[in-house]
């Protein structure tokens, strides 16, 4: 038992202090459970409000692409500048260090590879594997308009269902097809499907006509897709106009892991995100720290 003879008496109920309670900061998630709130956290910078999300998860549909030859040479010495990895578990598993401190976002789906039908997919991770490797959230391909659409869709909600269970967050990827138009009424009609549906947040395109409007009409947070590899000036232009018409952030990775410069230029895309560095001054930052590193 403990000695309770020395208890002091209870006093400081600091009463003219209102209770302390913080509305959750990320967008749509104000009434998630607090599990789930605190792994979005582990993902989006509760300072900024925004992510830097380093996406290497190109090789579970199309092998070993470019700059992803070896991870553990070519991208370790960049997850420190990121907010949060999106990887495959395979990937996870065998290459990451459990020391590594980062957000990371789980792919969920798979199943077709380049040389078949990609909106084919199947959901290809359990929840509780997800658990098990202490995910922050998952990530799920949705082809709205694709010859697979509603089977995607039933991937995300199934996933969203288990996510909810047990208070992992689940991304919504909007893919597009060979034949899909990538303009805003698109991709406002993909993001605000997988949103109505559960999806914790949304990654989509940048497009550079009415952008804004895809972010307005969807009530989670849109984390704009890096796409194809871009000159870095452009590339950080892209970010920097996505985030000022509402995005909360991005998921690059062809744009900086096949830059001839890749920490440096994660470093100018965090400065960007973050902090708003317009993008001709990010691109000087990447050029000295190239310099530098040379």
């Amino acid at each position: 038992m403990a000695d309770t003879d020395s208890l002091k008496e209870t006093k400081d109920f600091c009463l003219d202090v209102p209770y302390r309670h913080e509305a959750f900061f990320v967008k749509g998630s104000t009434s998630l459970d607090w599990g789930m709130q605190n792994r979005l956290a582990r993902i989006f910078n509760p300072v900024s409000g925004h992510t830097v999300m380093l996406a290497i998860d190109h090789g579970y549909f199309q092998g070993p692409t470019s700059g992803l030859e070896r991870v553990d040479v070519n991208i370790l010495p960049l997850v420190p500048y990121a907010d949060a990895v999106m990887l495959t578990r395979g990937i996870l598993r065998t290459t990451m260090p459990s020391s590594l401190g980062k957000g990371i976002v789980l792919r969920a789906s798979g199943g077709p590879s380049i040389l078949k039908e990609l909106s084919n997919e199947q959901l290809a991770l359990d929840m509780e594997d997800a658990l098990r490797l202490n995910a922050s959230a998952v990530a799920v391909q949705v082809f709205i308009g694709g010859e697979y659409e509603t089977q995607s869709i039933h991937n995300l909600t199934r996933l969203v269902d288990a996510g909810n269970r047990c208070g992992v967050p689940v991304l919504g990827v909007t893919a597009v097809g060979k034949n899909m138009t990538r303009d805003a009424r698109y991709f406002r009609l993909a993001c605000r499907i997988a949103a109505e549906l559960g999806a914790h947040f949304v990654k989509t395109y940048y497009v550079e006509e009415d952008f804004e409007t895809v972010t307005a009409s969807c009530p989670v947070p849109i984390v704009m897709a890096g796409g194809k590899k871009l000159p870095e000036l452009d590339a950080l232009a892209m970010a920097y106009k996505a985030v000022s018409e509402g995005a909360a952030g991005v998921d690059m990775g062809r744009n900086i892991f096949q830059s001839d410069a890749p920490e440096a230029m994660i470093q100018a895309v965090n400065k960007v995100v973050h902090e708003g560095m317009k993008p001709a001054e990010a691109h000087e930052l990447f050029l000295t720290l190239r310099s530098e590193k040379k």
